[in-house]
């Protein structure tokens, strides 16, 4: 039988071979664990133990909001805010979502540019050279009715200066020129003739500085006649008609000023003066001026 000192140290080698062995396989245990990928290795189990660094390295694995922190409200629509709202960037769909509900709450602001309609009168279609009513380039400021007609009737228009008054009191003769005929216009070819400063426009030219580019224009109307009988048809007579448009200093009718924009009816014999021109425009017919009629 051997000695009871040989058996102890007969256990204690082998108590050092299984601890030795115990060793090197913990140690390859965790070589293993050391070089498995992360999504491999087992998730620590916590039973009931609080601890205060979780798996997440955040307590309890979820973050706490507490009511009292205003900055963790949302000021618009009073309701807490979701842990991506640090500034997290979120999915492309929630954040056009988000954006979407931003912009239908924003009140849209005014355009400090914005120009409000203006529903007046423009002069786009006075000016309008098709449509419009202009005449080598100037807008003119009377526009010939439907009635307007060429006359049948020889007109003509002549131009004498108005008389000086007697300056003979000292036995001096007076100027013969101031009774003389200046000029005379045929006025028969067209429906309307222009009195005005403006050469471009102007049918029969005036110079006097008180009168207006645009002064004064005999028209030509085609009306039905007063002296018709009942129940005959319409017959159309065609006569001459002033209208001042609107001048400065007037036109006048054998010395009586005429109203502006109306016309007036003219007749045989009628003098024309205009403003404070000196000249006076004497209408008479062909035939009239031949016999003195």
């Amino acid at each position: 039988r051997p000695p009871a000192h040989a058996a102890d140290e007969d256990e204690l080698a082998m108590a050092a071979l299984l601890g030795e062995a115990n060793k090197r396989s913990e140690e390859q245990q965790r070589e293993r664990q050391r070089q498995r990928p992360d999504h491999q290795k087992p998730r620590p189990q916590n039973h009931g133990v609080d601890d205060s660094n979780s798996y997440y390295g955040r307590p309890g694995g979820k973050r706490i909001v507490e009511d009292d922190d205003p900055s963790e409200r949302d000021s618009k629509r009073g309701r807490r805010r979701r842990w991506n709202d640090r500034g997290e960037a979120l999915p492309r769909d929630e954040a056009l979502s988000e954006n979407a509900t931003a912009d239908a709450d924003a009140v849209p602001a005014e355009n400090p540019n914005k120009v409000k309609a203006d529903f007046g009168l423009s002069g786009a279609l006075a000016n309008d050279t098709q449509t419009g009513n202009v005449y080598n380039g100037v807008t003119l400021k009377f526009s010939e009715p439907p009635e307007a007609r060429i006359p049948n009737t020889r007109w003509r228009l002549y131009v004498f200066r108005k008389k000086a008054p007697d300056a003979s009191s000292n036995g001096s003769n007076p100027n013969k020129k101031d009774d003389g005929l200046l000029d005379t216009y045929h006025i028969s070819r067209q429906s309307a003739y222009l009195f005005g400063r403006e050469r471009k426009v102007a049918d029969i030219p005036v110079d006097h500085p008180s009168l207006s580019k645009q002064h004064a224009v005999l028209q030509y109307r085609a009306l039905p006649s007063r002296q018709q009988q009942i129940g005959a048809p319409d017959k159309l007579q065609c006569k001459p008609y002033l209208m001042d448009l609107e001048s400065t200093n007037g036109t006048f009718i054998n010395q009586v000023r005429l109203d502006p924009a109306r016309y007036y009816e003219l007749r045989r014999g009628d003098v024309i003066t205009l403003g404070a021109s000196s000249r006076e425009y004497v209408l008479l017919t062909e035939q009239s001026a031949k016999t003195g009629i």
